[in-house]
């Protein structure tokens, strides 16, 4: 069987895909994939071939589905996830409370824009006054005070210490939207499991500082070359952020705009650890080699070794561990002289590491990584051989006519051309480069045929990458495959001219600054090129998940076109081109109909934290978004110090019912918990109408209206008694009272909307507090509503019980952030909401909440099946 490796790792990888839809116990799967392997084994000693592969095949996706079962059952019973999921768990009760955490540092305390970030390895944590043992991983960010933007006295502690921190930890927790980033998934891969925040520097104590491992010194080590890089790039913080990127995996410092710019241009992956970066590193030292005159063991060992130094020195791990250890294979065959074939030496690279971690199948790194090489092998490698490979190798030797018979025809006319040209220009020339003329046709060839091999083996992973992209990326570059080309060239060099300038400037400042003003040059071109690139009309877009049956479809027709590759058949490769392109097109486009219930009015009030977002869609079909919520955490220098719930958070939630556009946006009020998350939905959609209350004369207000009339956004002022027909659905504004300007954001400016359909009714309230409440109560309004959106996160200040009794709701929910510092909801509040006849949702017990109604039957759903509160 021609690919065994390739045909094997998806056999397993089959394996770990299925256990997810349930399988039974490890320990029979164990027996049955060992009894496979022994009968394949028999088979193959009679010469019956096919039976015994498709018994092997059998056999390791047997054992897929049992790495898949025994993965969670490797982690130590003192674990922390073990401990926050045991029904009768101490540590579970007491995280409500700061505790004392012990353990030892990962890294070097990691500076970031808005602070210093802590990695620690946990071993105790205190509880009821007896140290208990836990084990997991906590991450500690102590934010600077923005008015000073100064470290006060931070600890000196180093990779490798033992600290005691005195902090709140939290659970990394996920929002309940469909959609949504599994962040928890993400963190426990890359071995966090909790999250802190150290009030004050005083509350992180070394402990003692032991002899460092091996582990821990290539992390100050690491430490001390990310400190050095800020010396190379003194006034360039985007260049500076780019090279802590391309050379460590650190993008703690990448701003929203760089990020933007290079997702943009479909480059991003640059700035990720890849195998971009190992193949220039492996490169780099095979070549010295070489030119060192090297033997192919020494050669071979020593780029072992530099890959080894890289994968220790490094941040971000598992991607560049997959591709090093894929290097690796490489290299070891060139020493073993067996011919390499990189479709298996992917397939045994993926064999090794699901076998290691099975769950790293789902993680979309893990995909891309090896879709990438994938694309390389299956069809960046077949193009270049049915192109331009046959005319490379006929610049060898060009002026020896003696080897012209051994190329295929063209190849041989190709160096006829060559020399007759060489021999027209030779007396044309002077006499030192006359006699070198055919050395000087083959150099601009052999520099044509490496761009266009570049650019091959780009279009071929772009292409193949194009599915993926779009359902975990929701975007669409049409600049990708030609940028990346250049971009790729100078992320390449940034990576030996960056560590030449740090080992340099590490040993002697004067020797290192010779090779600074390089570095800068490298970083500042490919920074320059992407933003430059970035800004072009239409260089991307974004779009919705794309249906399941195309995704499928697309790596379908993918695979049929890599076999038609490898047969060289020009008539089969362009008849499994025909349905790639059209599933291709499918994705680009998206022409499929958003996910609506027709004929129902339906309100969705999503988990962003503490803050609004509320989905509506209506009978006839048309689509309203209420807020989008927003952060309070500031900005600092450009930088998010919280998730931007517009980009997060509600666009991939729109994105997963199938949208495009927004028939209109509202804004209730200009909270940051609001109105922050508006920005990037007006970036991602085509937006019909901005809805509005009252203005505000602030600087945040002003900015928003902006950035909607730049994209050509018509504003629409609402204002309380207006009453109108809109996609089948009746809509009743409430409040605002007056429109007029005021100079500042007020609760009590909310924008409260009533939209009617049928029997039912659902109020959104903004934060609206009790003095709105009681004169919307008073004036006799229509508040009469089957859902109700309670005010201001069940603030004191709202829901009183005259109006929760004007309002008469079925279903009420608390739009709040898990854990939340305003105590949020009020106890008041809840009691005031606990009646028989009401269901309460919480987003963050519940997640996303769901109500629909066709205009006579009510019914509602959560993301989190949680019993409603009653």
């Amino acid at each position: 069987m021609k690919l065994p490796a390739l045909w094997l790792a998806c056999a397993l990888a089959s394996g770990v895909a299925l256990a997810r839809l349930g399988a039974p116990a490890p320990g029979p799967l164990l027996v049955a994939a060992a009894v496979s392997f022994l009968l394949g084994l028999v088979l193959l000693t009679r010469d019956l071939r096919l039976p015994a592969w498709i018994v092997a095949l059998l056999a390791w996706g047997l054992l897929g589905v049992a790495a898949a079962q025994l993965e969670p059952l490797a982690r130590p019973p003192q674990h922390v996830l073990h401990q926050l999921h045991s029904p009768d768990s101490v540590l579970a009760a007491a995280l409500d409370e700061p505790l004392r955490w012990q353990g030892t540092l990962r890294s070097d305390p990691v500076r970031l824009p808005w602070g210093v970030r802590y990695e620690v390895e946990l071993a105790s944590v205190e509880l009821k006054g007896r140290r208990e043992p836990v084990a997991g991983g906590l991450r500690i960010h102590y934010y600077l005070e923005p008015e000073t933007e100064q470290p006060i006295a931070l600890p000196d502690v180093r990779a490798g210490d033992r600290i005691e921190a005195l902090v709140r930890a939290r659970p990394i927790r996920n929002f309940g939207n469909p959609g949504a980033f599994d962040a928890r998934t993400y963190f426990d891969r890359i071995g966090i499991h909790l999250n802190a925040t150290l009030r004050s520097p005083e509350l992180l104590q070394r402990l003692e500082s032991p002899s460092p491992s091996i582990a821990h010194r290539f992390a100050r080590l690491r430490g001390a070359l990310l400190e050095r890089v800020e010396m190379i790039f003194p006034d360039q913080p985007h260049q500076a952020a780019a090279a802590r990127a391309i050379l460590f995996g650190d993008r703690s410092f990448v701003d929203h705009e760089l990020a933007e710019a290079f997702q943009r241009t479909s480059t991003y992956h640059v700035l990720v650890l890849s195998g971009l970066h190992v193949a220039a590193l492996a490169l780099l030292v095979w070549w010295v080699g070489r030119k060192l005159r090297l033997g192919l063991p020494a050669i071979t060992w020593l780029t072992l070794a530099a890959l080894g130094f890289f994968v220790a020195l490094v941040e971000d791990r598992p991607p560049i561990e997959r591709a090093a250890l894929m290097a690796a294979l490489v290299v070891l065959a060139r020493l073993l002289f067996r011919q390499i074939e990189l479709l298996n030496t992917i397939g045994v690279a993926a064999l090794l590491l699901l076998l290691a971690q099975p769950s790293s199948l789902a993680d979309s790194s893990f995909q891309l990584s090896f879709l990438a090489t994938g694309m390389i092998g299956a069809l960046g490698r077949p193009w270049i051989e049915q192109t331009s490979a046959p005319y490379r190798r006929a610049l060898r030797e060009l002026s020896d006519v003696t080897r012209d018979h051994v190329h295929p025809p063209r190849a041989a006319q190709f160096r006829l051309d060559l020399r007759a040209l060489a021999a027209w220009l030779a007396p044309r020339l002077p006499r030192r480069l006359g006699s070198r003329t055919d050395r000087l046709l083959a150099l601009p060839c052999h520099f044509a045929f490496w761009l266009w091999e570049l650019l091959l083996i780009s279009t071929a992973i772009q292409a193949g990458m194009l599915g993926l992209m779009a359902e975990y990326f929701h975007r669409i570059s049409l600049t990708g495959p030609l940028v990346n080309v250049p971009a790729s060239l100078l992320a390449g060099l940034a990576l030996p001219v960056g560590y030449l300038a740090l080992a340099l400037g590490a040993l002697w400042g004067g020797l290192g600054a010779i090779v600074y003003p390089a570095c800068r040059w490298v970083l500042s071109a490919l920074v320059s090129l992407v933003e430059w690139c970035a800004r072009w009309p239409g260089a991307s877009y974004r779009i919705p998940n794309p249906p399941d049956w195309v995704l499928l479809g697309f790596f379908a027709a993918l695979v049929l076109v890599a076999v038609a590759a490898r047969v060289r058949s020009r008539a089969w490769q362009w008849a499994a081109a025909v349905p790639l392109v059209v599933l291709a097109v499918l994705l680009l486009t998206h022409p499929f109909p958003p996910q609506l219930t027709a004929g129902a009015l339906e309100a969705t009030v999503l988990d962003v934290g503490q803050g609004d977002a509320i989905f509506v869609a209506t009978p006839e079909g048309r689509t309203l978004l209420v807020d989008a919520g927003g952060a309070f955490a500031p900005r600092r220098g450009g930088y998010r110090t919280a998730p931007d719930t517009g980009e997060q958070i509600v666009s991939p939630y729109l994105w997963s019912r199938g949208l495009k556009r927004l028939d209109a946006v509202a804004l209730t009020h200009a909270h940051q918990d609001h109105m922050d998350g508006l920005y990037a939905i007006l970036d991602n959609f085509a937006v019909g109408e901005l809805w509005i209350g009252r203005a505000v004369e602030q600087p945040a207000f002003g900015a928003l209206l902006a950035h909607a009339a730049a994209r050509r956004v018509p504003v629409v002022v609402r204002r309380r008694g207006e009453i109108f027909t809109w996609g089948g659905a009746t809509v009743f504004v409430l409040w605002p009272e007056s429109v007029d300007p005021a100079p500042t954001a007020s609760n009590n400016d909310s924008l409260v909307l009533r939209l009617e359909h049928g029997r039912h009714a659902f109020l959104l309230c903004g934060d609206i507090e009790r003095n709105v409440e009681q004169e919307l109560v008073q004036r006799g309004d229509p508040l009469a509503a089957d859902l109700l959106k309670v005010p201001h996160h069940g603030s004191r200040t709202s829901a009183n019980r005259e109006f929760v009794a004007a309002v008469r709701p079925q279903v009420a929910v608390l739009s709040l952030g898990a854990n939340n510092p305003f105590g949020h909801p009020h106890t008041e509040v809840l009691h005031t909401l606990s009646t028989p006849t009401l269901q309460l949702f919480r987003t963050d017990r519940h997640g996303a909440v769901s109500v629909f109604s066709d205009g006579v039957t009510l019914h509602t759903h959560s993301f989190w099946p949680a019993p409603a509160v009653r």
